[in-house]
């Protein structure tokens, strides 16, 4: 057994590029699992000013010096930063109060659907129903708490919103007018041969930059072509599912189909089944349609290939890490975990040459 992991260590941890690495991914998940409360400005910074740098570089390529565009990116940054902050939260945020408000009479009407049930059809009974209907009512409770919960501690989040917008932009200026500066500041720590680590960071940079602008993307016109039929409609709440939309392109596979319900429920309470509600429900399978078979072939075309279980097993994992963040970026991470196995220099195993058993008479017969 000693003998298996020392062949082990000795074919991944002989290079001391590869002990460098292991290094650096240690202390860097330990920076981040034990301050990153403390960090999150500058790592939500760091999102920002990466994603608005792949935009300047694209203008730098165009001739347009860097200073003009680092000042024009920010600029319509700093535009639609204050766009969502002082029309789109306070937009939502007064239609989750509505929507709160409303919950117990579209309880209550559920209720009674659900009452209705075995006098229209047979293959439920009362005893039934009544079980659903305390299921449903218990977990109403559950939410009706979380929301107070989160109203009471509503002043803390508040001050945390307050410093967050204005330390996030002041960093992300920071990071796009000084990047050269921070890049050579950062490599000087860096041992004189880090080719692995150079070439994990290109090969990451080219993945992790096509799917986060992509998905940022992706997130903005899906919401955005969601509320023009919502609100063409009369839905109500149209800003709220549509934001609710946009933000489920997020999570892979899962987002989709849980962000329907509330789109269903509230479609059905405000008109029932009629011709209307097809309407929407029509419109938004065609955005979702054209989301997964259009949208997302032309943002991705050049997304790594990882398997569906790998997608949702690093949404699970990273996700249950560090929250939104974790599952935002699960994809990126479990593509830096192929990109480091798959870069992470090895020496081969010795094989030992087969001793020859045989008698010394034999092996002269042989021969």
């Amino acid at each position: 057994m000693i003998k298996v992991i020392k062949d082990w260590l000795h074919c991944y941890f002989s290079d001391p590029q590869a002990v460098f690495i292991a290094i650096l991914l240690v202390a860097s998940f330990t920076i981040l699992m034990t301050m990153n409360e403390m960090l999150a400005p500058v790592l939500a910074s760091l999102v920002i000013a990466y994603l608005l740098d792949g935009v300047i570089e694209k203008m730098h390529l165009w001739h347009i010096p860097r200073s003009l565009a680092v000042f024009l990116v920010y600029s319509t940054f700093i535009t639609l930063l204050m766009f969502i902050v002082v029309v789109l939260l306070p937009l939502v945020s007064y239609q989750l109060t509505q929507l709160i408000q409303e919950l117990p009479s579209m309880v209550a009407r559920g209720h009674q659907l659900l009452h209705d049930l075995p006098e229209k059809y047979e293959i439920i009974s009362a005893e039934q129903v009544e079980g659903i209907i305390n299921s449903i009512r218990i977990k109403v409770d559950q939410i009706a708490r979380i929301i107070l919960s989160y109203s009471l501690a509503s002043i803390p989040a508040v001050i945390t919103l307050l410093v967050y917008s204005i330390l996030v932009p002041l960093l992300v200026f920071f990071f796009l007018k000084d990047k050269d500066k921070i890049i050579k500041w950062f490599v000087a720590f860096l041992p004189k041969e880090h080719t692995v680590a150079k070439n994990v960071w290109f090969e990451m940079d080219a993945q992790m930059g096509n799917y986060i602008r992509g998905k940022v993307y992706e997130v903005f016109i899906v919401g955005t072509f969601s509320y023009f039929p919502f609100a063409y409609m009369d839905l109500n709440y149209a800003s709220l599912l549509a934001v609710l939309v946009g933000l489920s392109v997020i999570i892979p596979y899962v987002g989709a189909v849980v962000v329907t319900f509330p789109v269903f429920l509230v479609a059905y309470f405000q008109w029932g089944i009629g011709s209307d509600f097809f309407w929407v429900m029509g419109m938004y399978g065609i955005i979702q349609g054209l989301d997964g078979n259009v949208l997302v072939p032309l943002l991705f075309s050049e997304a790594v290939n990882l398997h569906p279980v790998a997608i949702i097993v690093a949404v699970l994992v990273f996700g249950g890490i560090w929250g939104f963040w974790g599952v935002f970026f699960a994809i990126p991470l479990a593509t830096l975990v192929k990109a480091l196995l798959s870069a992470w220099p090895r020496s081969p195993i010795p094989i030992k040459e087969e001793v020859n058993t045989q008698p010394p008479q034999k092996v002269a017969e042989q021969n």
